[in-house]
């Protein structure tokens, strides 16, 4: 499971953390949209359809930095 979001090019991510256990896939880990974390769960649903997903993965949206941080 975790080969086939790394190689889906809607996913593409190593850093997920996936357990099965019985007809239960539990997705940790970290992405940057809400859109990606969204694509991990499809994924899983067409590669494995009898599994019900529980995506617990967390999004860390990375801004534009703010001000410019003075160093002394």
């Amino acid at each position: 499971m975790r080969r086939a979001l790394a190689e889906d090019p809607r996913t593409a991510e190593l850093g997920i953390q996936v357990d099965v256990r019985g007809s239960h896939a539990y997705l940790s880990g970290t992405v940057a949209s809400a859109a990606c974390k969204q694509q991990l769960a499809e994924v899983l649903g067409e590669r494995e359809p009898g599994l019900r997903v529980h995506n617990d993965v967390r999004v860390v949206e990375a801004g534009e930095p703010g001000e410019a941080e003075v160093l002394r």
